[in-house]
This record gives structure tokens, C-alpha cells and sequence, in this order.
């Protein structure tokens, strides 16, 4: 075992000790990738309970989003095959989180293309969780993720029964302004902080494989560390055609475990949920709970396919975790 890795743990486990980004960037570099997986699952093992989550989201709003995400297939300044699709109404949405539900997800997200969502659409979002709440009869657990909104929006969200915001920083404060110039980083960070003020937990995390260094996606797992963040969604980049980010490189496998392993050096005790191109890892991307991750998005993403609630279920429950 690397004494680095060795002593790291440790320190994290006994001593609630939080690692610096100097010893985070020399544990991507340290001893045998076996051992930084295995001390990575140790952790997560003694710092997290053995539950793990599985939530879907629905996709509520699509396409032509104001913003120039390079990584979006949904922003007007791209030509991609993404059409665009009004704001879900409120059967609509009952519906899908009852057929959700019998799959045995618990918690689900309505995400919304576009900087933010105001006027009906936002009046519609608000029918849409009082109907999954009420059809579900509080079984169901609901989300939002609208964007950048103002704090009276925050409260009408809580109201109408919605515990966690979604908001993604994407990436490190530094590498932002290469990914998107049409909003800020610090509005991202703004509408999180608001949404805890609020009182509703939050889920933030970002995208690995922009081109961002190692040094990047630390700062990302730093700032969501400051942040408090409850739950980390980590995806991995699925190049769109029609993308500034199409011929984007892909990660190794080996660089994306290492990535989660580091992760969950950082953030112990937060629930760190694979998401967004985890089929790209092969066999459902059983590895990535080896090494770090506790939880995963179950059904299609935004634009991208994804895995059955059952197989997703039967996987983590094979490596011992409990579903809930």
C-alpha cells in the first residue's frame, strides 16, 4: 500500500481530517490504481451508511436553451438533432413518476432546458410536484432543477413539496469561462447558496472529459465540499455531435475511477452519485461503486439513454449496498 494513500485514509477515517488540494493532486499520481480504488471503497465504507439512492429525472422542458454550454445538445447557438418540447404538464408528470415508482426509484428530478423557468412555466412546474406528491401520496420524493431562480421561487418550490434543488457547478471556478460565457460561475454558486437558505438540500456536481485538467475537477470537489453539497452527481462527458466538445477526447477508464476514488477522498461522507455516461465504463459501470461512488441516476438522461431501474437495483444490491 502507498504510504500516501495509507496514511490519507487513515487520517480521514479516525481524525475527520480534510485533505488539501496538493494531497489530492499527488494521490492521482500515487501508488498502484488498485490501491487508491480499494482505500477510496474503505472510506466510503466507514464514513457512509451502506444505502444508496436511486433517482430518476424527468426531462420537463427541452431545447432551445439560451445558454452556450459547449457540452449542450439543447442550446441554440448549436446545430445538433435535439428538437424542443414545451413544459411537461402536470398528468404528464404523475404519470412517468408512477411508472418510477413501481420500478423502486423514490426520488425524482424535473429539469428544464434554459437559464431559468418563470411565468407559466414555472406556475406549471409548480402543478407538476403537487400532483407527484399527492398521486404518490408523499412516496415520492421531488427535485427541481429550473435553472438560475430568485429566492421567492426557492420558497414556492419548498411549498409545493420539493426538498433538493439540482444545480451543477459542471466544472472548477478556473476552467468555466472555457465552457460557457452566457452566465457566470458565481451565479451558479449564488443560486445554490440561495437554495439553502432556504432550507432544501441541494445536489450539485459537474462533468468530467471538458478538457478540464486534474487540477480542475479538484476545485470542483473542493468548492462542493465548501458548499455543504448533499449529493455530487459526477457525469461523464457523452460528446454530442453538432458540439463545440463532439471530438472531445474520451477519458480512459482507469482516469474516470481515479477521478471518483479522489472524489470520495475529498468528500467522505457526501453521497456521490454516478450519472450521466456511466455505460461508457462497461458491465452498467459496476467499477465505479467499487472505488468511491455511493449512488446513481437510474432511466435516460436529458438526451442520452440510460439503464433500468431493475438491472441498476440488482447491481448495487449484488455489492452490498442497501437500496432505498
Amino acid at each position: 500500500m502507498n504510504e500516501l494513500i495509507s496514511k490519507l485514509e487513515r487520517e480521514i477515517i479516525t481524525e475527520k481530517y480534510q485533505i488539501t488540494k496538493k494531497e489530492a493532486l499527488a494521490l492521482y499520481e500515487a501508488g498502484s490504481s488498485r490501491d487508491l480504488f480499494d482505500a477510496a471503497d474503505r472510506i466510503r465504507k466507514s464514513c457512509c451508511s451502506a444505502e444508496s439512492s436511486i433517482c430518476s429525472i424527468i426531462n420537463a422542458k427541452q431545447g432551445n436553451c439560451s445558454e452556450n454550454c459547449k457540452y449542450c445538445a439543447q442550446s441554440v447557438y448549436w446545430k445538433t438533432a435535439c428538437t424542443t418540447a414545451p413544459m411537461i404538464t402536470p398528468q404528464k408528470a404523475s404519470e412517468l413518476s408512477q411508472h418510477a415508482l413501481s420500478g423502486n426509484v423514490t426520488r425524482i428530478s424535473l429539469v428544464t432546458a434554459g437559464r431559468t423557468l418563470a411565468g407559466s412555466d414555472f406556475e406549471a412546474g409548480l402543478a407538476c410536484f403537487r400532483k407527484i406528491r399527492q398521486d404518490s401520496r408523499g412516496r415520492m420524493a421531488v427535485c427541481a432543477s429550473f435553472g438560475i431562480i430568485k429566492p421567492e421561487q426557492l420558497r414556492q418550490l419548498k411549498a409545493a413539496g420539493v426538498s433538493r434543488y439540482h444545480h451543477n457547478l459542471e466544472t472548477g471556478e478556473n476552467f468555466f469561462p472555457h465552457i460557457c460565457t452566457t452566465h457566470t460561475y458565481e451565479e451558479r454558486v449564488a443560486t445554490i447558496q440561495a437554495a439553502k437558505q432556504e432550507g432544501l438540500e441541494i445536489c450539485s456536481g459537474g462533468i468530467i472529459g471538458l478538457g478540464e485538467s486534474r487540477s480542475d475537477r479538484i476545485d470542483l470537489a473542493l468548492a462542493l465540499r465548501r458548499l455543504g453539497v448533499q449529493s455530487v452527481p459526477v457525469n461523464i462527458l457523452t460528446p454530442i455531435p453538432g458540439t463545440p466538445f463532439e471530438k472531445n477526447k474520451p477519458l480512459t477508464k482507469d482516469e474516470i475511477l481515479r477521478t471518483f476514488s479522489v472524489f470520495r477522498f475529498i468528500m467522505p461522507s457526501q453521497t456521490i452519485r454516478c450519472a450521466a455516461g456511466r455505460k461508457s465504463l462497461g458491465n452498467n459501470g459496476e467499477d465505479v461503486f467499487k472505488c468511491g461512488a455511493n449512488a446513481l441516476i437510474s432511466g435516460d438522461f436529458l438526451t442520452t439513454p440510460g439503464s433500468t431501474n431493475q438491472e441498476d437495483i440488482a447491481m448495487l444490491e449484488r455489492l452490498g449496498y442497501m437500496c432505498t
